[in-house]
């Protein structure tokens, strides 16, 4: 076995740096592709014709972004070893017509987007992110990173049962954030992100904008072995992803080519264009087989032994509520990266890829864990089953273990995207 993997708090303080600098899956996007430019890659269309080239290379779409890297003299036929995660996390997002309030107040009209737990919404100050699309169809990404909105939790003179009988929130009337006094004008939010873009008036023509906790990613505890942040589920799996692509492109002759495939939307289902249900991963995969001069069964043989990696967080066991994780599967902060198990196929994992997880921690020196749910208690999912049975490939269900996870901000060891990073590295490796 390996020497085991000395902790590097560079990496995650590089991460937490993403994490701030991510509002918005428009924006992981946007920062995992400078990252990659910076390594030597390069992003090419999908309207062009592609090249035979070897070298890294990427696709942006939406929300979503592939990328790979072709060693020199690799095979139409050459396997690919994936990395999969998703870019976005469960918030409140802006409507289409997004002016509203009550009462004297000047609200923003928000949707809720996946399973998202309300309360950590409430008495936070939010900023607003996003992406505008201007009237010439080119898109700008926009991100007001100050205390611009607040969702008011009601005080509990007015709500004397709340500490005894719980908090009940309804989405539609309690989740409206405010940004101000005075009388709704119908407009005011999109002229307010022109002006501060920059922009001429009326130049916006679409907008896809969510709101977002302010308060920057920070260590936690006395000797700082918690990290506390926003967006982990699952941007921390998509920086680590980043990371582990860029490193083996320096690596030499590669068995597989390596990929990271990050998409949007994993947080409602995944079916749309830049979701893993949709068409993105496939198209690019064999593309870059016919680009190399391929057939259908090169593409097929390549498919065959192509191997996928769903990095996407899973739940450490909690000091409060142990009864709500299976007896014998305690996944701890700083256990290392976990493997995700659910015979009903809600994650994909199997023996066999079982072996593929445990052979590249070794590799790494990185310990591991496994993870199941409490047969009482229904088990979440993941883009795994999505992919594996999409494209019929092996795939398997891993993650980093994590509290409060859906949640505002997030909290989770130190030291696991730093293992989970090298187990990555090893995995693309081979």
């Amino acid at each position: 076995m390996s020497s085991p993997a000395r902790f590097d708090r560079g990496h995650t303080d590089d991460l937490m740096t993403f994490l701030a600098a991510s509002p918005s899956p428009y924006h992981a996007v946007a920062n995992s592709a400078e990252r990659l430019e910076k390594a030597g890659f390069r992003q090419v269309a999908e309207t062009d014709a592609w090249d035979s080239t070897a070298g890294g290379k990427f696709v942006l779409r939406g929300g979503a972004i592939i990328a790979w890297y072709v060693p020199e003299d690799a095979a139409a036929h050459t396997p690919f070893r994936i990395i999969g995660a998703h870019t976005d996390s469960p918030n409140l997002r802006v409507k289409p017509q997004p002016d509203t309030g009550s009462q004297g107040w000047r609200q923003i009209a928000v949707e809720i987007y996946g399973g998202t737990l309300l309360n950590t919404w409430l008495d936070r100050d939010l900023g607003l992110a996003g992406r505008l699309t201007l009237r010439d169809g080119s898109d700008r990404l926009v991100n007001v990173d100050r205390a611009l909105l607040r969702v008011p939790q009601l005080a509990v003179h007015l709500d004397r049962s709340v500490n005894s009988d719980g908090l009940k929130l309804d989405k539609q009337r309690h989740m409206q954030p405010i940004w101000g006094l005075g009388e709704v004008r119908e407009g005011d939010l999109i002229a307010f992100l022109e002006e501060e873009e920059g922009l001429p008036q009326g130049s916006v023509a679409g907008w896809d904008l969510m709101v977002h906790s302010i308060e920057p990613p920070a260590y936690l505890g006395r000797d700082r072995e918690l990290l506390a942040g926003p967006r982990m589920d699952n941007l921390l799996s998509v920086h680590a992803g980043v990371a582990a692509l860029a490193a083996v492109s320096t690596a030499g002759k590669l068995p597989y080519i390596p990929v990271l495939a990050a998409f949007d939307h994993e947080e409602n289902g995944s079916q749309s264009d830049t979701g893993a249900d949709g068409p993105l991963l496939g198209n690019v995969l064999e593309r870059s087989v016919f680009a190399r001069g391929g057939s259908y069964e090169d593409r097929a043989r390549a498919f065959a032994g192509t191997v996928c990696l769903s990095s996407d967080t899973g739940h450490a066991v909690h000091p409060n509520y142990g009864e709500r994780h299976d007896p014998t599967h305690h996944p701890r902060a700083n256990g290392g990266p976990i493997l995700k198990v659910n015979v009903n196929q809600r994650y994909a994992t199997d023996g066999s890829g079982r072996a593929v997880f445990a052979a590249a921690c070794e590799r790494a020196g990185v310990p591991w864990q496994s993870f199941v749910s409490n047969n009482s208690m229904p088990c979440g999912t993941t883009i795994g089953p999505i992919t594996a049975a999409r494209h019929g490939i092996q795939t398997v269900d891993i993650g980093v273990a994590i509290l409060s996870m859906h949640s505002a901000r997030e909290l989770c060891g130190a030291e696991d995207p730093y293992l989970l990073a090298n187990a990555l590295v090893a995995f693309l490796e081979g």
